[in-house]
């Protein structure tokens, strides 16, 4: 089932509403309507809210009647269910919190409300964001909607699949080592991970404290800036909330590149790469420099290949230090006939976590144990204040850089399953950028055999602007971004 309201940007819907072409209510319910009809076989949606989005459809329209109306209001939004939202259970898509209710929602889900967002359900999620695939969700896999024998990336692939798919107008979705960036490429969506500290992580379900940051997943740049414009700024209630001025993000859409100067780093073309990746990133940078950007192509950050092994020290080590109030005794799941305080608290660890979560906090516990904690987590901070010291010696001669976002195109479901760093691979080219805490952006930059491929755009702390103004001068003059999954 497909209608005209399928696959709408945020400023499409935004006009037509204003336009009185329809009400949020008949949008809002054309969304509910869509998921119905495909999540079944995408399995993008972990809750569907359907009594909260019609009446804060209602709400909308009324403000637009009014003439009270932002550009979100009266616009379909799901969320990624590791954001607490009142009321609505956040699952983080784990036995261990597929009950949890929440009695306050995260602050990107306040300033959703406030700009008169309609939240229609929670996205669908590896658990607890430990995963690259969609495939470690407790509940059920997410496919992509390109082809759905395949994954649509992870963590954030539900959230990712929804706007593909055209079952939601825009997503959150969170970043902790290329959540939000790899899953947007797999399904040739636009996705932003702001700078660390941009948007509030007040409400957000911990994966790893220090790379953790929630970003927007929409059609096209555009929409990506208005809900930055929404969702950014500083926060009291979170302690590494940066009191930054916000600026209006849609000011520097102006389609023009013309004088930026913008490096490829070598080290993100890897070995093992697919070679239609790299012909397609090649040729969206060439475009660029036809587009009057000023190209260096002999860039290089040679500590680019410890990141992988400093993420997955320092992402566990974090991991098994949050996960560890999950203890059955105060959230969530509880095993039931254990024989004493200590084999309920293990039974309650063994049968509520998944495998990968298993993996990663035994990781973690080992890497800040007595006698290896200097050795390997206190190395790992070493090495990445060097990789963010050379991000910043590349940015003192750059405006931005700009990589491929995944070395391959979307693989198949439980093809990379059984072999953990294959899967973790799957995001050697995003991760260090949250090490760094830096921006990034991933947008569509082509196919290879009817499969997206995603172009990565990275720029200094607290320059979203410069990449939102390189990836919408790149979108005005292509039209990737404009191709859409078709699911009959």
């Amino acid at each position: 089932m497909t209608t005209d309201r399928d696959h709408l940007t945020i400023h499409e819907a935004h006009r037509l509403l204003e336009e009185r072409r329809f009400s949020s209510v008949e949008l809002t319910r054309a969304c509910l309507d869509r998921i119905r009809y495909l999540d079944e076989r995408v399995g993008a949606v972990v809750t569907v809210t359907e009594e909260l989005a019609l009446r804060q459809a209602e709400e909308a329209d009324k403000r637009i009647a009014a003439g009270d109306a932002g550009p979100l209001t009266g616009i379909p939004v799901l969320v990624k269910d590791n954001m607490c939202t009142r009321g609505v259970r956040t699952t983080c898509s784990s036995k261990m919190l597929q009950s949890f209710v929440p009695p306050y929602n995260a602050t990107v889900v306040d300033k959703l409300e406030e700009a008169g967002a309609v939240i229609i359900g929670k996205a669908n999620m590896d658990e607890f964001a430990m995963g690259s695939s969609t495939e470690h969700s407790a509940l059920f896999p997410t496919h992509n909607p390109w082809d759905l024998s395949r994954v649509p990336g992870g963590s954030s692939g539900g959230s990712a699949a929804a706007v593909a798919a055209g079952e939601a107008i825009f997503a959150l979705g969170s970043d902790t080592g290329g959540s939000i960036r790899q899953p947007a490429g797999f399904c040739s969506v636009t996705g932003l991970k702001p700078t660390y500290g941009r948007v509030s992580r007040y409400g957000l379900v911990a994966f790893a404290s220090s790379l953790d940051q929630i970003g927007p997943l929409t059609q096209d740049v555009t929409d990506c800036a208005l809900v930055m414009n929404a969702i950014a700024g500083h926060d009291n209630r979170d302690s590494t909330s940066v009191p930054e001025p916000v600026p209006d993000y849609t000011q520097c859409l102006n389609g023009d590149v013309k004088g930026l100067k913008i490096g490829i780093p070598k080290e993100y073309f890897v070995e093992g790469m697919q070679p239609e990746v790299e012909d397609a990133i090649r040729a969206a940078i060439g475009q660029l420099e036809k587009l009057g950007a000023s190209i260096d192509w002999e860039v290089s950050l040679p500590h680019t290949r410890h990141a992988l092994a400093v993420y997955y020290v320092i992402a566990p080590s974090e991991a098994s230090a949050n996960l560890a109030r999950y203890d059955g005794t105060t959230y969530g799941f509880r095993y039931q006939g254990g024989e004493s305080m200590w084999d309920t608290m293990e039974k309650t660890r063994q049968f509520g976590f998944g495998a990968e979560v298993k993996r990663r906090i035994m990781l973690g516990t080992y890497a800040l144990s007595a006698g290896y904690y200097d050795a390997y987590y206190l190395k790992a901070q070493k090495v990445r204040t060097l990789i963010r010291r050379e991000f910043d010696e590349a940015f003192e001669k750059f405006d931005a850089l700009v990589t491929p976002t995944s070395p391959t195109v979307p693989f198949t479901m439980g093809e990379k399953l059984d072999d953990p760093v294959q899967m973790y691979l799957s995001d050697v080219c995003t991760l260090p950028i949250n090490i760094a805490g830096l921006p990034a952006i991933s947008i569509p930059a082509g196919f290879a055999d009817g499969l997206p491929i995603g172009m990565q755009i990275i720029a200094k702390p607290f320059a979203e602007e410069t990449i939102l103004r390189i990836a919408h001068t790149y979108q005005q003059a292509t039209e990737w971004h404009e191709k859409r999954a078709r699911i009959v």
